[in-house]
């Protein structure tokens, strides 16, 4: 039984009323990034397509996935927590099954580890989901799915979307950098682009079903190379899916900063459709500490690039990604790392304690960092940031900002509504109940604001 595309777009409520039961049922958890949240609806519209049907709680499903990350051991642990509770529950017909980068990464030891665990498959054979199933059905208890020898990047044919106003798009998978605390590499794989043809069927089927906010997702999206004769790079492929009628936004995520070259920008101020945003991972603030990363760029290279985004037509916001603590990371190279917030000023930022992580060379490095001296540098960077945004949000207030109505806050008496440049407004309105707005743009002007979140209320257009 195949599930209708329509199927796919419902609410798990309604979609699981509208499946054909056939006594399959699954429950899926995910753990990581926005590519892990992509990966995930892509294999819940391929388990409804082979007639199973997802329920709230892995209590009531009898095949138990965990989508995983192991970008850190934290995230990694996890995943084994989830799976030790549920241990007892193998012996009553369940099935479980670790997917994404810690099953690459792990491979056949999950299967010794978590005995229980029936199935460990990694990203790349996603495409193969449906053969593992039958695997699986027929009472194979130990099916895996851990070959990165592929040039396909991951595209099925079914995709459950969750969000019925804005979607992802994969466009490039895999990582050919080699940063030094990095396991994509080894958990996804080379870098393989889907040809540009292949991006924009999917973006204008997107667009004719309604959705008005595409985001263009990869480990580094901004390498991303066409691989068919019409030979676009990252900057054509904007340019031509913010040409799509009926798309209204358009963003992109990860970008790496050795690949972001100057006709992004021109791309994004030629076209007000690409969204007022660039999320721009620096890492460390001390190009010594950028080399040891194996970034390669340095912090003059990497400002530079920051310096195009704020010298363009529009004005954007700026986000990164900043790793503590990395072996070798001197005082002087935190200071520098704090040096260069004040900066850039930067709207917000992901901040970690460095995490070693099987595989990578950073594991052999010497001068490693006590974890308690991570933590209090991890504080002093989060301290600053935080008084960095209050800043720059104060600055917005008066603004009269289009937001894309995301959620209702029913206590509060207000809408949630995401800006342009990524920034979280939440608002008052005319309209107090039900779902009259979700999905509708609307004008908002600015009243307070915090370190993460603006407030505002709605502005009628004249």
């Amino acid at each position: 039984m195949r599930t209708s595309a329509a199927a796919l777009r419902l609410p798990l409520k309604e979609a699981y009323n509208r499946t054909i039961v056939s006594g399959k049922t699954f429950y899926l958890e995910t753990f990581g990034c926005q590519m892990n949240v992509h990966d995930s609806e892509k294999v819940i519209g391929t388990l409804m397509a082979q007639g199973y049907a997802q329920v709230p709680t892995p209590e009531a499903a009898g095949l138990v996935l965990y989508n995983t990350c192991s970008i850190s051991d934290k995230a990694e642990q996890k995943v084994f927590n989830r799976l030790q509770n549920f241990k007892r529950e193998a012996g009553k017909g369940k099935i479980f099954g670790v997917l994404g980068c810690v099953a690459q990464q792990e491979g056949e030891k999950i299967f010794e580890r978590a005995p229980h665990v029936s199935l460990v498959a990694g990203s790349a054979s996603y495409t193969r989901l449906g053969e593992m199933l039958v695997q699986l059905e027929a009472g194979n208890r130990r099916v895996t799915g851990l070959s990165l020898d592929t040039d396909e990047t991951f595209d099925t044919p079914f995709t459950r979307r969750d969000n019925p106003h804005r979607a992802y798009i994969t466009i490039i998978e895999g990582c050919d950098k080699s940063c030094a605390y990095c396991v994509v590499p080894f958990t996804r794989g080379p870098e393989r682009s889907r040809t540009s043809e292949s991006v924009m069927a999917e973006a204008s089927g997107l667009a004719a079903q309604g959705y008005a906010e595409i985001q263009l997702l990869g480990q580094n999206v901004n390498s991303y190379r066409d691989p068919s004769p019409a030979g676009w790079d990252f900057a054509a492929l904007l340019g031509r899916v913010a040409g799509i009628p009926g798309i209204r936004r358009v963003r992109y995520t990860t970008s790496h900063p050795r690949d972001f070259v100057k006709p992004i920008v021109d791309a994004m101020d030629e076209n007000p459709v690409l969204c007022d945003h660039v999320h721009l991972p620096v890492q460390s603030g001390s190009s010594k500490v950028l080399a040891a990363m194996d970034r390669l760029y340095t912090r003059d290279e990497y400002m530079r690039r920051i310096e195009w985004i704020k010298t363009a037509k529009r004005k954007y916001s700026i986000t990164t990604d900043i790793i503590v603590g990395f072996p070798g990371e001197t005082e002087e190279d935190f200071q520098k790392t704090l040096d260069l917030l004040d900066e850039v000023e930067y709207d917000s930022l992901f901040s970690f304690k460095y995490s070693p992580r099987p595989n990578t060379a950073a594991l052999e490095m010497r001068d490693k960092i006590a974890e308690e001296e991570k933590q209090r540098r991890l504080v002093i960077l989060q301290e600053k940031q935080r008084a960095i945004q209050i800043r720059r949000n104060a600055e917005l207030i008066g603004e009269v900002k289009e937001v894309l109505v995301e959620g209702r806050q029913q206590a509060l008496g207000q809408w949630i509504g995401r800006t342009s440049d990524n920034r979280t407004l939440n608002f008052t309105h005319p309209e107090n109940g039900g779902d009259s707005l979700l999905g509708k743009y609307l004008p908002v002007r600015v009243t307070r604001s915090g370190p993460n979140s603006l407030v505002g209320e709605s502005v009628t257009v004249v």
